[in-house]
């Protein structure tokens, strides 16, 4: 059994929470030597499901908003640049959120913690770097909690602290789904080392040969082997065998499926409950066809519940005025095709909601001088000037 490091014993004795003790454990591989535990991280399905939320999320542009009596407009300055072009040195976007969300899923048992650093010239933010979640360690000082990483003490002010899935005892920490999904990984993990051995197995021949069990050539393994070496085996593929009647019969035999064996079922029923718990279609676990509807219900749920625990996080931590925040915006994630495209804006476009060089950025094109006026086709007009149509007057 691997001991335990002076660091997580330093966490277990500081936080009596069963949860916490059970996570510092887990960290420190104190439950390794154990067969019957199984880490989430290791369960190739748990992490499929994990690494699509991660990359659908990571997919979304962030937008930096601000509130006007005209309605919420987009802003592009330093601030919007750093959060959706460079958030860390050596990590774009993409590949920041990607790990924010897995350390939310997998690594971090419901939490990410991002250290905030700032250039002492410009006193502007410097890099947004996420913490390795292996040595994070939540402690409470004077009624204040901090985070302990490595050797280094952090107050919460130098962090940007994600949280899902809260904690009831602790609402202000996640609690990830280790507790919900520890028994289904397990029978999961138990399902694919059945499958392989099952797969691998030299005890199912294909072919049964009956014998005279009388006959005392056949009572040792020498001369079995004898046997079978004069009338069984052949120097060319394909060859008949010539056998005594009366000393052998051959019979072929079906082996058993993985379906006799009622594995399938089962494993597919697992994949159908970490689905659920994770909240994502079963069919990205090979469980099921594709359905669009499922998937853009997924986007508008799932997705953004996620989306918006970051873009809210990222508010509260970063923002100081109170008339902006950030947004992540899903659009390039629905399931559509140019047709629906083409449809959803000419329509827009008619209505004088759009121009048409906005459309041909949807699908793609690149803008034309000759598209930018606003059309208005006649009988779009305001209320007021309803009674000036010359129709009314008698007009031609």
């Amino acid at each position: 059994m691997k001991r335990i490091s002076n660091m997580f014993r330093r966490s277990i004795n500081n936080d009596s929470s069963n949860a916490s003790r059970f996570w510092a454990l887990n960290k420190a591989g104190y439950f390794d030597d154990y067969p019957g535990f199984v880490k989430l991280s290791d369960n190739p399905d748990v992490k499929m499901a994990a690494y699509k939320l991660a990359d659908l999320v990571s997919n979304m542009t962030i937008h930096l908003m601000e509130n006007t009596d005209g309605g919420d407009r987009r802003i592009h300055n330093g601030l919007s640049r750093k959060i959706d072009i460079n958030p860390c040195k050596g990590m774009t976007r993409k590949t920041w959120i990607y790990n924010i969300v897995t350390n939310l899923l997998l690594n971090g048992d419901g939490n990410s913690i991002v250290h905030i650093s700032i250039d002492p010239e410009t006193l502007l933010i410097k890099d947004l770097t996420p913490f390795d979640m292996d040595y994070v360690e939540y402690k409470h000082k004077k009624g204040e909690m901090y985070i302990k990483y490595k050797d280094d003490d952090y107050h919460m002010d130098e962090l940007i602290h994600f949280v899902t899935n809260p904690d009831p005892s602790q609402p202000w920490k996640g609690r990830g789904f280790r507790i919900e999904l520890g028994d289904i990984v397990k029978n999961l993990n138990q399902a694919n080392k059945t499958k392989n051995e099952f797969m691998r197995s030299n005890y199912l021949p294909n072919l049964i040969v009956k014998v005279d069990a009388l006959n005392e050539e056949l009572a040792s393994k020498e001369g079995r082997d004898r046997v079978k070496d004069k009338y069984l085996d052949s120097d060319k593929a394909g060859e008949p065998w010539v056998i005594p009647a009366d000393l052998l019969e051959v019979e072929q035999i079906k082996p058993l499926s993985l379906k006799d064996i009622a594995i399938n079922e089962s494993v597919e029923l697992d994949k159908k409950t970490i689905a659920g718990l994770l909240q994502v279609p079963a069919f990205f676990l090979g469980v099921g066809n594709f359905n669009k509807d499922e998937y853009n219900n997924f986007i508008n749920t799932r997705v953004m519940s996620i989306a918006q625990t970051i873009a809210q996080t990222l508010t509260r931590d970063l923002v100081l005025s109170q008339d902006w925040y950030f947004r992540l915006n899903p659009r390039s994630l629905y399931a559509y095709n140019i047709t629906d495209l083409v449809s959803a804006g000419g329509a827009m476009v008619q209505m004088n909601a759009m121009r048409r060089n906005e459309l041909r950025d949807w699908v793609g094109l690149d803008p034309d001088e000759e598209m930018e006026e606003l059309i208005v086709l006649e009988n779009y007009i305001p209320v007021e000037q309803l009674g000036d149509q010359e129709k009314l007057k008698g007009g031609e």
